[in-house]
């Protein structure tokens, strides 16, 4: 089943073309040196962005693959969660072919997608398994039971784990996307030299919290700025980051021993950390579970994952009309209306 499949929930414009799990095509447009600039996602600009790069990225994907845009069998779209005005570029867009091909529209959620990453990767992946789902704006875990049935075992109660690392890597003058830069200049770790809180939640083990942990950091940053005292960043980074994997690591093993499921997978965004998937493979391999992970290239956004995911909900009779609209926020569990 060929899908065109199209990404516009936050500052990648991305149209892909795939066959199942095969992929055909993937273009991405980045808007990351434009947002650069002012150290995050203008949502204004990324959505006047997207507007101009939809169609030519479009056009690209078809010729990549080898076909034409008869020879598609339908239109999958991220349409939730994300930033409104980008979401509205690509779901608007995505309407606009299907009726013109006469071609079934399938919404995809976005969250489900970065977890179809992995099914690019590995094609032996299948449900059921244990997912931990960590990017900018999201710190999940998630027991997969089906390719379209999801319960949310582990969230945060406030900042995403990315959201927390690009708001450090902000404070420490790092340039934007700031989690990505703050994984190449890590070196080792000292929590005698920054001893960085280990937040939790109390009543809920699986569960995050990282705004307390972020806000140590920028005080940390700021009291040594008020005394005169210069900050070993590359260090500050390592343990930052150490205590963010160590979080992320235990609770989502927790979670997996406790529930006996024996198969782990990580996506989203910071799947994409060094750190992360070192540590996680290493836990894995001690504790006995299965660990998968996207190659890097599908961490980030992109529509190829997009299209993979749309590919199981067509499975499922998931499909919209033209009323579908963009949701900025919904929950990984709920099914369009």
């Amino acid at each position: 089943m060929i899908i065109l499949s199209i990404e516009t929930s936050c500052d990648e414009t991305s149209v892909a073309v795939t066959n199942e799990r095969q992929i055909l095509s993937n273009v991405v447009a980045t808007q990351i040196e434009r947002h650069k600039i002012f150290g995050g996602v203008v949502p204004e600009i990324a959505s006047r962005m997207h507007s101009e790069a939809i169609l030519p990225v479009c056009n690209k994907a078809i010729e990549n693959a080898s076909i034409t845009y008869k020879d598609i069998d339908a239109i999958a779209v991220t349409y939730a969660p994300g930033l409104i005005g980008a979401l509205l570029v690509g779901v608007n867009f995505a309407k606009g072919l299907a009726l013109s091909l006469k071609k079934p529209l399938i919404p995809v959620h976005h969250l489900r997608s970065h977890i179809a990453a992995n099914y690019i990767t590995h094609s032996d992946l299948k449900p059921p398994f244990l997912c931990l789902l960590v990017s900018g704006g999201n710190s999940v875990i998630a027991r997969v039971n089906d390719y379209t049935d999801f319960q949310i075992i582990g969230r945060t109660h406030d900042d995403a784990a990315g959201e927390c690392f690009d708001k450090c890597a902000r404070a420490m003058g790092l340039d934007y996307p700031g989690g990505v830069n703050l994984d190449k200049i890590a070196t080792e770790p000292d929590f005698s030299k920054y001893p960085l809180p280990v937040p939790s939640v109390s009543g809920c083990e699986y569960d995050f919290s990282f705004s307390g942990l972020k806000t140590a950091v920028v005080n940390l940053i700021h009291n040594n700025a008020q005394k005169g005292n210069e900050v070993d960043v590359p260090v500050l980074c390592a343990t930052l980051k150490q205590r963010v994997c160590d979080i992320l690591c235990n609770n989502t093993l927790k979670a997996a021993k406790d529930l006996g499921i024996n198969t782990i997978a990580i996506a989203g965004g910071v799947s994409a950390n060094s750190l992360l998937r070192k540590q996680m493979q290493n836990m894995c391999k001690e504790q006995g579970f299965s660990l998968y992970y996207p190659e890097l290239k599908y961490c980030g956004d992109n529509a190829a994952m997009v299209g993979v995911q749309g590919y199981y909900e067509y499975l499922k009779g998931n499909t919209a009309d033209e009323s579908l609209n963009a949701t900025a926020t919904m929950p990984i569990t709920e099914e369009m209306n």
